[in-house]
């Protein structure tokens, strides 16, 4: 790659690896539900200023099903659950959590689009779910960080289950959601979330005590972490093929310990072994097979199981 790939590359996992510590801040003076909206709504603001510019092309109206279920697994429940979970997991933890997603899509592939599954493949998803378990668990064994384990175990749930609901709208873009415009797909996919968090948020509990900081990283959140981050990826995937961009996956639970790090978050020495063990898994399911480094670029882009669509939000786990 160029270095001005490599140097975007960087910067989109640093910004991506930033949501979860942001996520942090923000709860401190929103509830969940209100972290997520406010983020969709400042996101999806960005991206419909961009569109205008640029001219973007908004998805057909005949995909709208598959356009809201794409908003529900995309946006809508892992922005909720996300925020959710971290009331009681720190963000270092969930952000390395958060790089199972692809580990998920590649088992949704397996189960439900008859991908077959090679030795390696197998042997990544193990070491990439042992990874994340060392790393749970090195947190959760410290009494000190952790005020309820029941509690903590039910916020690494919704993290889990966050993660999925990317792999999800992975195997669904896929699937239905091929050669639209990005910039239009993640528009359409923001604002509708918009919509499906807003009524929820209004019948819950409403922020009260709101601090500065926690306004500054919501802004942030949506601003840069679901609208620059977005930009960034289909710039990316319009200069280098698809299997290099989805190395930022590789990026994301270093950065998400830096910022853990940068936060005073405890951190113990467990973890940093967990992180290596998930990223040897992340490179395993990432791996060409041998067929597919005999085919042109283009083509094994094409076949590849951790680009899926080529180009859409799913494709790599995101903050």
């Amino acid at each position: 790659m160029k270095i001005r790939d490599t140097l975007d590359l960087l910067l989109l996992s640093a910004i991506w690896g930033s949501g979860f510590l942001l996520i942090s801040i923000a709860l401190q003076s929103f509830p969940p539900i209100w972290v997520a909206l406010v983020r969709v709504i400042i996101g999806s603001a960005f991206l419909w200023a961009v569109l205008l510019i640029k001219r973007c092309s908004l998805p057909p109206l005949r995909l709208l099903g598959w356009l809201l279920l794409a908003a529900l697994f995309n946006n809508a429940i892992p922005f909720v659950f996300f925020a959710i979970g971290e009331r009681t997991v720190p963000s270092s933890t969930a952000a390395v959590i958060n790089a199972t997603s692809p580990i998920w899509a590649l088992l949704l592939s397996l189960s439900f689009m008859r991908q077959k599954s090679e030795s390696r493949t197998i042997l990544g998803v193990a070491l990439g779910f042992f990874g994340v378990i060392l790393i749970v668990y090195s947190h959760g064994a410290n009494s000190a960080a952790v005020s309820s384990i029941q509690s903590y175990a039910i916020g690494v749930l919704f993290i889990a289950l966050a993660s999925a609901g990317y792999a999800a709208s992975t195997v669904l873009a896929k699937a239905k959601l091929a050669d639209l415009d990005p910039i239009g797909l993640a528009t359409t996919q923001l604002s509708l979330a918009s919509f499906m968090i807003l009524p929820v948020a209004l019948l819950g509990p409403r922020p009260i005590h709101i601090q500065t900081s926690s306004i500054l990283a919501s802004i942030t959140l949506g601003i840069v972490g679901s609208g620059v981050a977005y930009l960034l990826y289909y710039s990316l995937l319009n200069r280098i093929s698809s299997t290099r961009v989805v190395s930022v996956n590789y990026l994301l639970p270093i950065w998400g310990l830096f910022w853990g790090l940068i936060a005073h978050e405890h951190i113990a020495a467990l973890a940093y072994e967990g992180v290596a063990i998930v990223i040897l898994g992340l490179y395993l399911l990432n791996r060409k097979s041998p067929a597919e480094q005999s085919l042109p670029q283009s083509s094994a882009d094409s076949v590849h199981p951790s680009s899926p669509a080529n180009r859409l939000c799913g494709s790599v786990s995101q903050a």
